[in-house]
């Protein structure tokens, strides 16, 4: 039987000194200090707090704490503190504190079973924070700093404003990029796409406005709403201005037709007229608050050389590929499933496992899809112990 957990009030002391420290770390990192060992520092003490306070994740302690012995705490690990599998999100409640404080619900597209995982927050600070901060850094560098060429630029959206999809983590996040980064003419933002239909006329007018004016374009939106565009411009090509770019995030989970990456960057480049590094990917889960870029357009703004493509992770956050059986970190350039630990998941879990198929390279994470078939076993051994206390000992 697990043991009680008492939930956190909003001003506990304990959870602002950690919110304090979070934000504090974030800002860190944009400012380019070494944060690695604060990091490390402050992810322990989240789990340690998250341990006590977050259900699912007391039971998955308490279970992991039996089946090894506590003299192995002490082992200096990425992994010491087990990860929650993303998949407790769909079965359990995961956070610190009580529902009636919710002031916003992400949820997953959801699953063959219909069951849609579910991210709580009472306060979204620290969510802006880190999806600000590492848009500054990846998608949007000339918009920031002291020698930005301008402040705002023109922004189209192939994907629902929040207010169309209050539950999507993506929306609420690209509609923060419409207030931080967006043209302030009347014309600036565009959003087209509608109740999961691409509004073409839409979206010609606004990529003829940006080329007829010369002025750059940035275009967000899923991997499978580039696909219905892309088969609804039919022969239409655009060549968009220079510093003109394209996010496409997302995957193609029961669609009809997909993309390997290249085939998608090709695709992109050849309608919309982008360089190739121009056109990037982003990494983000309904379970995160944090997001991770490929780093090619900011290396090609900045004028360094472009590295190869890979997913670089914000200083604040800790990935790692783990054996799908034991999930202990593999080594660098191994294949595994992806551990992320996100400490903007303050009032939730800050780890998190994947099913998600990545290894380390020089530079960050190369994603390799989904792990085929079942629950790696050692994500289903832990998705017991979260639900019920009881480990395989």
């Amino acid at each position: 039987m697990s043991r009680p957990h008492a939930l956190v009030a909003r001003d506990d002391p304990r959870r602002l000194t950690l919110q304090a420290r979070c934000t504090a770390l974030v800002e860190a990192a944009r400012s380019g200090v070494s944060v690695e060992g604060a990091r490390d520092t402050l992810l322990a003490d989240l789990c340690a707090f998250q341990a006590e306070h977050t259900a699912p994740y007391v039971r998955l302690v308490a279970a992991a704490h039996r089946a090894r012995p506590p003299s192995s705490a002490h082992l200096p690990s990425p992994t010491r503190w087990p990860a929650l599998p993303t998949d407790v999100f769909r079965m359990a409640r995961v956070s610190t504190y009580d529902a009636a404080e919710d002031v916003r619900v992400f949820r997953t597209s959801g699953t063959t079973s219909g069951a849609r995982g579910a991210h709580a927050f009472r306060d979204l600070a620290l969510y802006d924070h880190a999806a600000r901060t590492a848009a500054d850094a990846a998608l949007f560098p000339d918009l920031v700093g002291a020698n930005a060429r301008a402040r705002t630029m023109r922004l189209v959206m192939l994907a629902p404003h929040e207010r169309d999809a209050p539950d999507s983590s993506l929306s609420y996040m690209l509609t923060r990029f419409a207030e931080w980064y967006g043209d302030p003419r009347e014309d600036g933002v565009t959003w087209a796409l509608r109740d999961g239909v691409v509004e073409v006329d839409a979206l010609t007018e606004a990529l003829a406005r940006a080329t007829s004016s010369d002025e750059p374009v940035a275009l967000l939106g899923t991997s499978f709403a580039f696909v219905f565009a892309d088969d609804a411009l039919g022969a239409q090509r655009f060549s968009l201005p220079p510093g003109s770019r394209v996010m496409q995030t997302g995957g193609f989970k029961g669609r009809t037709r997909t993309l390997e990456p290249d085939a998608m960057r090709a695709l992109l480049s050849a309608r919309y007229g982008v360089p190739d590094a121009f056109a990037i990917a982003e990494y983000g889960m309904t379970e995160l608050s944090s997001q991770l870029y490929e780093g090619t357009l900011a290396d090609a703004l900045r004028g360094r050389s472009v590295a190869p493509r890979a997913l670089r992770v914000p200083p604040w956050m800790r990935a790692t590929p783990v054996d799908p059986e034991t999930l202990a970190p593999v080594p660098h350039g191994e294949v595994g499933v992806l551990r992320l630990d996100d400490p903007a998941n303050l009032d939730s879990v800050c780890a998190v496992q994947t099913s998600d198929l990545a290894r380390r390279v020089d530079g960050g994470i190369v994603l390799l899809g989904r792990a085929p078939g079942a629950v790696p076993r050692g994500c289903s051994l832990a998705i017991e112990e979260a639900m019920t206390g009881r480990a395989d000992v």
